[in-house]
């Protein structure tokens, strides 16, 4: 099972000690914003464990990232299966959640980019792809950077998401391999 290493990063399999800050992150306000909700301990338990129990089976997916001789959880990066109905899925996702306390560090960019060039070089994905409701600006800007680009067309109403939601209409991004720069 990889463990992604970046220059400040590490993205590597969960541990029983990361089910805590995982927790409060989930709960946070700030953090769920662009979510439905924010989740229960219990909740954030379950899906910590659908996600270690989902990298355990594949060997990849939403890794627990820690800041090398820093922080040991801030959250997670990885890739994960889109399979919920929509014009575009199945896909491989890139995805990301961090503590507030990490944003503005450019962390979920640079462990994205790892994540990316493992579901290239590795997984030899043809594609990745990315989404998120409207309003998250910033999480847009992170796929920006990571050379997304805006598939306009293929902006749609999450079906996962309550029909009356403002959350619900989301864009979606995509990068193929062929356009990919690398991870430097």
């Amino acid at each position: 099972m990889p463990t992604l290493r970046t220059e400040r990063l590490a993205l590597r399999p969960w541990q029983d000690a990361d089910f805590g800050p995982f927790a409060q992150l989930n709960a946070d306000p700030e953090v769920m914003r662009y979510f439905p909700a924010q989740m229960t301990s219990e909740a954030s338990d379950l899906f910590a464990e659908r996600i270690r129990r989902s990298i355990d089976d594949r060997g990849w997916g939403l890794w627990a990232v820690e800041v090398i001789d820093e922080t040991p959880f801030i959250g997670f990066v990885g890739l994960n299966e889109a399979t919920f109905a929509a014009h575009f899925t199945p896909a491989v996702e890139v995805g990301w959640r961090l503590a507030r306390t990490a944003w503005g560090n450019g962390y979920a960019t640079e462990a994205a980019r790892a994540a990316i060039a493992y579901g290239f070089d590795d997984l030899e994905l043809d594609e990745i792809v990315s989404f998120t409701t409207v309003a998250n600006l910033p999480s847009r800007r992170v796929m920006e950077k990571l050379g997304m680009s805006r598939d306009r067309a293929g902006d749609f109403d999450h079906p996962l998401v309550d029909e009356v939601s403002p959350i619900r209409p989301h864009v979606l991004y995509r990068l193929r391999r062929q356009d990919w720069i690398g991870s430097s």
